[in-house]
C-alpha cells in the first residue's frame, strides 16, 4: 500500500543543468511542466543537492582539469537559489524531488519538505548515506547501476526493516548507452526477486524514446526516470538529456502501452461484445438429423451440428447426450433447429445464459 506513491510516477531529471542559473532552472522547470500538465501524468521535477565546500576535498576543489569536479563547482547554487526552484516546481503541479549526494544534503531534503528522496547509482552502497536518508522516514527511490546481487538484497532488507517505501529503479549507468546496452530484461528479473517492491526504469539511451519505454511497461516497470534540458539558448545538450518534444513523445508512448496492454494483468479479461459477437457467428447449432418426438432423450444419431447458430437454439458448447443429456419438451422436425425452450436442459436455470441464448445468433 505505501509503495504506491511511486506507481504511474515520471522523474525528469533536471541534474545541474540549470548551470548555475535561478532563470535556466526557471526556464526548464516552466517548459516540461507545461508537457507534463498537457499529457495529464503524474511527474517530479529532480534536483541534486551537494554541500560543495565538504563534499570536494579543499585540495581538489579549484582543480577544474577534473571534470566532474568542474561541473559540480561551475554551476553552484546557494540554498536560497534551490529555494526558487523548489517553489517553482511545487508551483507548476509537478512534484519536487532530489538526489542528495552527503549528509547536509539530506537534511535539505527534509527542510524543502521533499516527498521523495532518489538515491543515485554511484551512492547505491553508501550506507553512511543510506543511514542518514533512512532516519528521515522518506520514501525512496534507488537506481541499481553497476550494483551488485547482495548489494541489492542488503539495500532491500535495509529499507523493509525499517518499514520505509522503496522502489528499485533499473537502470545501465553508461551517459549515454546504447539501445543494445538497455538490458531491459533486469526489470523481469527484479520483479521476480523483490515481489513487493515497484520496478522502474531509469534510462540513458540517446536515440529512442518509444520503444524503450513500451518494453518497460509490458514489463512490468512502474516508475520511470529520464534527464531533461533546454536547448534555446544555445547551450549544448548532453546526449542522454531529453528535450520537451521528447518527454512528450515518451510520455505518448507510455500511454500507448498502457493502452495496449488494457487492465487485465491479474485476473482473466471479459471479453468485447464485439468479440462475442464475431465468435458467435462461427459457432456450430444443433439441428436434428431426423423428426424427433417429445419426451425423447437425445442420442449423437438424433443430432448434427452446422452453422448458422438461430437465435433460441443450443449451440455445440451446450449439447448434451447421452444418459444425463437433453430430453425433448415438443417434438422437432427433420432439418429444424433445436432451441432452449424445446429441451429440458440445466441452461434453462439460469436467465443469464437463457437470455444470452435466445439473444445471440441470427
Amino acid at each position: 500500500m505505501q509503495n504506491r506513491i511511486f506507481e504511474d510516477l515520471f522523474v525528469l531529471e533536471m541534474a545541474s543543468n540549470h548551470q548555475g542559473s535561478v532563470q535556466r532552472g526557471l526556464a526548464i522547470i516552466e517548459r516540461f511542466s507545461k508537457i507534463v500538465r498537457f499529457n495529464n501524468v503524474r511527474a517530479a521535477i529532480k534536483l541534486q543537492f551537494r554541500d560543495i565546500d565538504n563534499f570536494i576535498h579543499k585540495d581538489f576543489v579549484h582543480r577544474n582539469d577534473i571534470r566532474y569536479i568542474q561541473r559540480v563547482t561551475g554551476t553552484r547554487l546557494t540554498k536560497e537559489e534551490f529555494t526558487a526552484l523548489v517553489d517553482a516546481i511545487r508551483g507548476s503541479g509537478c512534484i519536487p524531488m532530489s538526489t542528495p549526494f552527503d549528509e547536509k544534503s539530506v537534511d535539505w531534503c527534509v527542510e524543502f519538505n521533499m516527498p521523495i528522496i532518489k538515491v543515485a547509482s554511484a551512492d547505491n552502497n553508501d550506507w553512511t548515506l543510506l543511514e542518514k536518508i533512512a532516519t528521515t522516514r522518506k520514501p525512496v527511490i534507488v537506481s541499481t547501476g553497476g550494483m551488485s546481487k547482495k548489494d541489492m538484497d542488503d539495500l532491500v532488507a535495509f529499507f523493509e526493516r525499517r518499514n520505509i517505501p522503496l522502489a528499485l529503479n533499473h537502470c545501465v549507468a553508461a551517459y549515454p548507452h546504447e539501445d543494445c546496452e538497455c538490458e531491459l530484461g533486469q526489470i523481469d528479473y527484479l520483479r521476480h526477486r523483490y515481489p513487493n517492491l515497484v520496478i522502474g526504469y531509469s534510462c540513458h539511451e540517446y536515440r529512442d524514446w518509444t520503444a524503450s519505454i513500451q518494453i518497460a511497461v509490458a514489463k512490468g516497470a512502474r516508475t520511470f526516470e529520464r534527464h531533461i534540458d533546454i536547448d534555446d539558448d544555445g547551450f549544448q545538450v548532453a546526449k542522454y538529456s531529453s528535450l520537451p518534444h521528447q518527454i512528450d513523445t515518451w510520455f505518448k508512448a507510455w500511454k500507448k502501452a498502457k493502452e495496449m496492454i488494457g487492465n487485465s494483468g491479474m485476473e482473466r479479461r471479459i471479453p468485447l461484445a464485439k468479440e462475442v459477437d464475431y465468435l458467435d457467428s462461427y459457432v456450430r447449432g444443433v439441428y436434428a438429423k431426423r423428426d424427433l418426438v417429445k419426451g425423447q432423450l437425445l442420442t449423437a444419431d438424433d443430432v448434427y451440428l452446422a452453422i448458422p447458430l438461430q437465435k433460441k437454439q443450443i449451440s455445440s458448447r451446450e449439447l448434451m447426450l447421452g444418459k444425463y443429456g437433453h430430453r425433448l419438451l415438443a417434438d422437432c422436425k427433420k432439418d429444424a433447429p433445436l432451441t432452449i425452450d424445446e429441451l429440458d436442459t440445466p441452461y434453462s436455470e439460469s436467465a443469464e445464459l437463457c437470455k444470452s441464448i435466445c439473444e445471440r445468433g441470427l
